[in-house]
């Protein structure tokens, strides 16, 4: 017998290629969403016919063997069309529950794969236990907090207080889940989860480059040209750093292992960017040593002028 085919994942609202963790936040945001319970009574029965699809979506795809057999029909499956199962399709077969009760009776096309058998709850009036939602905010933190990695306790709306763990090889960016730390259920299911967001302060030394970092090093003229060893600053304190001599501005020079820490336990660098500075009042004897640096230069007649 041929069935309407359904697309789990586009009730969903997730791609195919979505991970354990998407398809169980779309289900739960969905799930509150179009609960029932939370309808008004004019608007109860369509809430319940899609509060049953998205759980027969979710029990499909957040199960790894029903998910194998449902994307075994291929990539040109789309919805509404008709599906023929093969022979022997949906008897015995085993089902993994889930997170949370089902509602009502299966459809067609999931009896066809799985069985009828397989679907829990049944028609009538089931309770459904549903989790609280998800919570998201943002951790701001700071380039020393992301290079001491440890702990950050952090004040929770309404009071509540948590220590959380800056793992090592975060970035801006970076999402930390911490399970059962979100809002409560209503009615007596697992709480959510909280989401936080790494946010990193802007630090008035340094800029980020994915692992490494860079900062501005100021040279005299005389220390471009005949190299000198300069104090750099870095999250781990002041080096001493080599400048070549011929330095030109712009260059940058790199102090290996200074940077950021990666999750490997691997560093990446420090790159110091050449800025070279010149007196703004300089004194009789700068203005001396400048006129004669000048006059030296000029005296060579097949010297290239600068680019």
């Amino acid at each position: 017998m041929a069935v309407k085919f359904r697309d789990y994942y586009e009730v969903l609202g997730v791609p195919r290629t979505a991970t354990a963790e998407e398809i169980k936040r779309a289900y739960r945001q969905l799930a509150r969403k179009h609960h029932p319970d939370l309808k008004p009574t004019a608007e109860r029965a369509a809430a319940a016919e899609r509060f049953k699809e998205i759980n027969e979506a979710n029990e499909v795809l957040s199960d790894p063997d029903k998910r194998a057999r449902y994307d075994a029909l291929g990539p040109n499956w789309k919805g509404g069309m008709d599906f023929t199962p093969p022979p022997g399709a949906g008897q015995n077969t085993a089902y993994s529950s889930g997170d949370w009760e089902d509602v009502g009776d299966v459809s067609d096309f999931f009896a066809s794969l799985f069985g009828r058998g397989a679907g829990r709850g049944g028609r009538g009036n089931t309770r459904v236990i549903f989790p609280g939602s998800d919570v998201e905010a943002e951790l701001l933190v700071t380039l020393e907090e992301l290079l001491r990695s440890g702990r950050r306790r952090l004040q929770l709306p309404g009071g509540r207080t948590i220590e959380v763990e800056i793992p090592r090889g975060a970035r801006d960016g970076t999402v930390l889940r911490l399970a059962g730390q979100g809002e409560p259920s209503p009615n007596g299911g697992p709480p959510g989860d909280l989401y936080l967001r790494v946010r990193l302060r802007p630090h008035p030394r340094y800029r980020v480059a994915g692992d490494d970092l860079e900062t501005d090093l100021s040279l005299w003229p005389w220390q471009a040209v005949l190299g000198d060893e300069v104090r750099v600053d870095t999250l781990d304190g002041p080096v001493t750093l080599t400048v070549p001599p011929g330095t030109q501005g712009g260059k940058r020079l790199r102090l290996r292992g200074r940077g950021l820490p990666r999750a490997d336990g691997q560093r990446g660098d420090l790159y110091a960017l050449v800025r070279i500075v010149i007196p703004e009042r300089p004194s009789a004897a700068e203005r001396t040593a400048y006129e004669a640096l000048r006059s030296a230069a000029m005296a060579p007649a097949d010297r290239p002028a600068p680019v």
